[in-house]
């Protein structure tokens, strides 16, 4: 674990909130013994914040209830057993770092009792996660496994064990969750391989045929050189803003569903592709999980998104660590000068949604009877030239 301090991308230092020797009686361990005995581990938990919008409004809404992320941890040292203190330790780092105010938190699980011949004062397993390297578990619900009684309550009299154990389900990940009410969502589309502009077409398509989700906008084309990866062609890119009543992982995946349609290979990173279907931003959704990261990690410094982003809505502004006004964050992304915009009114015609689309949500149905016409408009202003202008309906 780095024992240096965690900083913003303008070198501040975050608060630290820290909880020293959370115990429980766990059952992890590679012996039979261990998994049938149990023995006690200790948890120690750093969480990297910013705690000035809190303390300003003494609001704790704005901050980590250290005492939830306490109980939570309890939970995980006392939940479903597992061999090794390591896949604890992760296991407790996805459970904070599903809080999107968490930046960074450090976790040391302690297991003195470990069965070592010689001897030893403690067995400790230090790490450190954020939002670049997330941790290798999932998060920590409670329905998943019983929790203990908390130290000392033991002995608690008949009848009154209940009021010690968390019973219920506490969903630390929202992703599985649908909105009460249409969100808007950002998607990144783009691709190098085969026919792109017929391909981005098809997928424009497609996504209009998603049950649950609304196309409004869709932005001017762009050309872009490769950003990282091998040497490859260049990748056209657009991007297409809607609403969406769908739960922010079936969106992805419906955009995965439509990749995979049209031969999506992932074996290389970053390398060539026919098809990208990305979520950007979902609402003002927060959140880090192993399959989806919102809002887009990247996308602040990526002008292939910023960019057409910027043409399509003018006023856009990214959420999250790093975010602003799309506008100013594309005219200083790295990659900016690899955009070009293409002399190409690539979506002139209406756009009908009566046919079925493979894989397209999360039944493959979709909404009947219905087009959405997309077409051009003024451009607007950015720091590229653009040949059409955002394409709305």
């Amino acid at each position: 674990m780095t024992d240096g301090p965690v900083v913003d991308e303008q070198g501040r230092r975050f608060d630290r909130i820290t909880l020293r020797g959370i115990r429980a009686t766990g059952f992890h361990g590679v012996h039979q013994s261990e998994r049938d005995e149990g023995q006690p581990f200790v948890a120690d938990v750093v969480l990297h914040v910013d705690t000035r919008r809190a303390a300003a409004g003494d609001d704790l809404a704005r901050t980590v209830d250290y005492g939830v992320v306490a109980r939570r941890v309890h939970a995980v040292l006392a939940g479903e057993p597992v061999g090794l203190i390591e896949t604890v330790a992760e296991r407790i780092a996805a459970t904070v770092l599903a809080n999107p105010t968490v930046h960074a938190v450090d976790v040391t699980v302690h297991k003195p009792k470990a069965p070592i011949e010689v001897p030893f004062d403690d067995v400790a397993v230090s790490i450190r996660r954020d939002r670049t390297r997330l941790p290798a578990a999932e998060p920590y619900r409670e329905a998943e496994a019983v929790i203990g009684p908390v130290p000392g309550a033991a002995d608690a009299p008949v009848g009154e064990e209940d009021e010690d154990v968390v019973e219920g389900e506490i969903v630390l990940d929202q992703l599985d969750e649908r909105p009460a009410a249409p969100v808007d969502v950002v998607l990144a589309l783009g691709g190098n391989l085969g026919p792109v502009v017929d391909t981005l077409r098809a997928a424009v398509h497609e996504l209009t045929r998603v049950t649950g989700l609304e196309v409004a906008r869709v932005s001017p084309l762009a050309r872009t050189a490769a950003v990282g990866g091998p040497d490859q062609p260049d990748f056209l890119n657009a991007v297409v803003l809607a609403r969406t009543t769908l739960a922010p992982r079936e969106l992805l995946r419906a955009c995965q569903g439509i990749e995979n349609a049209h031969g999506r290979d992932r074996q290389e990173r970053w390398g060539p592709r026919t098809l990208d279907v990305d979520v950007i931003v979902y609402g003002s959704v927060l959140a880090v999980t192993d399959d989806l990261e919102l809002p887009h990690p990247r996308a602040h410094e990526r002008a292939f998104v910023l960019q057409p982003w910027a043409q399509a809505d003018p006023e856009a502004v990214l959420p999250g660590l790093g975010g602003g006004p799309v506008g100013m964050l594309a005219a200083t992304a790295p990659d900016r000068d690899g955009v070009r915009w293409l002399a190409l009114d690539w979506l002139t015609d209406p756009i009908p949604t009566t046919a079925p689309t493979a894989q397209a949500g999360r039944s493959g149905a979709h909404a009947v009877g219905h087009t959405v016409p997309l077409r051009p408009s003024g451009p607007t202003g950015t720091t590229a030239t653009p040949v059409v202008g955002p394409w709305e309906p």
